[in-house]
């Protein structure tokens, strides 16, 4: 079962690895419920993770998550000490904590834009995250960590992209680049996308004048008339003599 495991979790790593630009080291978001699932079963997650995904990880979470296990009393103490073990990264909810659900699909935006996994047992929270394409999902069940398969909103969202419907993560990201290499903001590329209005503008007054016609009121030069009884003068070519002939006469 550990090799099939194993077999599956390296086959939806390249999934996202493809289809969602992941890379290592992957970032890893980690929850509350999670840590206490871990410590439960007694997974070391700093060991088995790399392991498992077969690659450098990022442990991290967030302030909220923390704030959380704080305000659910001693019970939690142990998934609390865990969890701080790992990288905090910010969020916005700095001054006024929210729910860790509530925090770190708010992480995870629209697109997942900095390529998060997600390691949870909050259910609420997994339904949150099956809406978002390209989320890796971790939980832990009968004492291992399992990564889940790509949910249909991943599936829907590549099927998307290759039939030209949709610009991939890292298509967006390179266009992105080029953009502001080239300096051109989103506003400039709309303004030159919008057609120009030709303006109306009067006819030339040289147009509306009329045309004059050829030959109209020019005086006509005379023809030269041959005076009464005056003939023409016919030019005549007169032909050579031939040596021949003349030397003929002189003999004679």
């Amino acid at each position: 079962m550990g090799l099939k495991r194993q077999k599956q979790a390296k086959k939806t790593i390249s999934f996202y690895k493809y289809n969602f630009s992941f890379r290592q080291p992957f970032q890893i978001l980690i929850d509350g419920t999670f840590s206490q699932a871990a410590l439960k079963n007694k997974i070391q997650i700093k060991e088995q993770m790399p392991k498992y995904l077969m690659g450098e990880v990022q442990l991290c979470t967030t302030s909220c998550a923390l704030k959380e296990l704080e305000t659910l009393g001693k019970e939690l103490y142990g998934a609390k000490i865990i969890l701080q073990r790992f990288q905090v990264r910010r969020c916005a909810h700095f001054k006024s904590p929210v729910p860790a659900s509530e925090c770190l699909l708010s992480m995870l935006e629209e697109t997942n834009p900095h390529h998060y996994f997600v390691a949870t047992q909050d259910h609420t929270l997994t339904a949150g995250l099956k809406k978002i394409p390209g989320v890796p999902l971790l939980y832990i069940i009968q004492n291992t960590i399992v990564l889940d398969k790509p949910c249909q909103t991943s599936l829907d969202h590549v099927q998307a992209v290759q039939l030209g419907e949709l610009v991939s993560p890292a298509q967006q990201q390179s266009i992105r680049s080029l953009k502001e290499e080239q300096g051109i903001d989103q506003k400039d590329g709309e303004r030159r996308g919008r057609k120009r209005k030709r303006k109306q503008s009067n006819p030339n007054p040289l147009s509306c004048l009329k045309k004059k016609k050829k030959g109209k009121g020019v005086p006509t030069p005379p023809l030269k008339k041959t005076e009464e009884g005056e003939k023409r003068k016919r030019s005549r070519h007169k032909k050579p003599k031939d040596d021949t002939s003349a030397a003929v006469v002189t003999n004679t």
